[in-house]
């Protein structure tokens, strides 16, 4: 892939990428009387009558906000609100392309402990935002607030509100991660529980990736930050990690390494070194997902492990097994939506995680593989993750999702799964 200039970067942001395109025509005077007054004034009283009329007659049962502080713009740090605007808009851009959800940016300025453009997040104002803004949008996507706010915000969100509230860095990089190390697993033979993880990054992507494989059932997990393994003789660590703390043994990254099947890095890059990849297990996954540069290039695992068969995966599009956030949070909020879900449990994730790793080893169309004519797309080490280009994850996501939300009994709706999942292909097939 060639490299991008600015000036073609700059030229595709110019003007924003998102506007209103209106579902309903407004052309003639009673088109006007019906869009606004009096005619509005009937779905008012509907709605005042009976709060569920809400997602009878507004846009807000597939409309979400994308909600952000800016303290944690994808890789790099606190710019403030309105530079994160580009970013939020994006994701809009992603959930209704892939999705089909409609999704509009909410950049919160004024949510910082010391004012506007300086301190932390305070996790009280931007709680406070969010449930005011709530009655327009069916779910809140949290995006690019830092750790550990996040977690507070996500949690009390989660609790307080009706609506699904999933924060995409810390659970979307989870499930589609789980969903790797699934098909690795499957792929080495082993259960999930028979695995050695080793994970290197300690905030909101590698707190949840790690509740998420002990979901599924992993066992054993090793975490490491930026002072070494997570262990219960430590006393400086914060809350949620602790809930990961190992018992006392190797101190280090690369003493925690040695015979491990998966190492998975949410950190920074070049944090290993062919020589640690060398003394892993027989088999190992190296899940090196840092940006732009990965925790160790692939160049320098093929050829320490020349000898060996692995998998490689990284954050990155010019590498096989990306791991890539639009494979999750589109279908995750199609799903939930539409069984008017109250949240996106853990359940849920899983399943979503099973719907990608169970899509991966599925004969890929033929229109999907013209896409990647430099990669051969065959389940295999180099091909343990779908591409989200390819449009089957519309249906077989979505559904999972909605599935384990009707068995979960999250869903507020009344669900004919069959016919839902009839519904998607019909929906999967016209849409553009």
């Amino acid at each position: 892939m060639a490299k991008l200039t600015r000036e073609e970067v700059m030229a595709y942001h110019k003007g924003g990428k998102v506007a209103v395109k209106l579902p309903k025509d407004l052309k003639t005077k009673e088109d006007l009387c019906l869009a606004y007054t009096p005619g509005v004034a009937q779905a008012v009283l509907a709605i005042a009558e009976d709060p569920e009329a809400v997602y009878a007659c507004t846009a807000k049962p597939n409309l979400v906000a994308v909600v952000s502080d800016g303290t944690a713009i994808l890789g790099l740090g606190d710019r403030g609100a309105a530079a994160s605007i580009p970013v939020m808009e994006g994701k809009a851009v992603l959930f209704k392309s892939f999705g089909d959800v409609d999704a509009w940016p909410v950049p919160l300025a004024h949510c910082r402990k010391d004012g506007l453009d300086t301190g932390k997040t305070d996790p009280e104002r931007v709680i406070a935002a969010v449930k005011a803004l709530a009655p327009q949008y069916g779910g809140v996507n949290l995006e690019d607030i830092a750790s550990p706010a996040c977690f507070e915000i996500e949690d009390r969100l989660d609790a307080e509100l009706d609506i699904p509230v999933f924060h995409d860095d810390q659970w979307g990089t989870a499930v589609i991660s789980l969903s790797g190390v699934m098909n690795y697993a499957k792929l080495a033979g082993k259960a999930l529980s028979e695995l050695k993880i080793v994970m290197n990054g300690a905030g909101a992507a590698g707190i949840r990736i790690c509740e998420m494989c002990k979901a599924a059932g992993v066992q054993n997990i090793t975490m490491c930050d930026s002072k070494g393994v997570i262990s219960t003789d430590r006393t400086d660590l914060n809350a949620y990690k602790a809930k990961h703390a190992v018992a006392p043994g190797p101190k280090t990254l690369k003493e925690a390494l040695v015979g491990a099947d998966v190492f998975i890095g949410v950190s920074a890059a070049n944090v290993l070194t062919g020589e640690d990849v060398k003394k892993m297990g027989a088999f190992p996954a190296i899940f090196a997902m840092a940006n732009p540069d990965p925790e160790i290039d692939p160049a320098i695992v093929a050829e320490a492990l020349k000898d060996r068969t692995y998998i490689m995966v990284t954050g990155r599009s010019d590498y096989p097994n990306q791991i890539n956030n639009v494979l999750g949070f589109p279908y995750l909020f199609r799903g939930a939506l539409d069984v008017r879900a109250r949240t996106i449990n853990k359940e849920m994730k899983v399943a979503a995680a099973e719907a990608l790793a169970a899509l991966a080893q599925q004969p890929v169309p033929a229109e999907v593989q013209a896409l990647y004519p430099n990669e051969t797309l065959t389940f295999g080490t180099g091909y343990i993750i779908p591409k989200p280009f390819d449009r089957r994850l519309f249906v077989e996501v979505s559904y999972a999702v909605a599935e384990a939300a009707v068995k979960t009994g999250v869903a507020q709706l009344k669900v004919d799964l069959k016919a839902y999942r009839a519904d998607l292909e019909r929906r999967n097939a016209v849409r553009g």
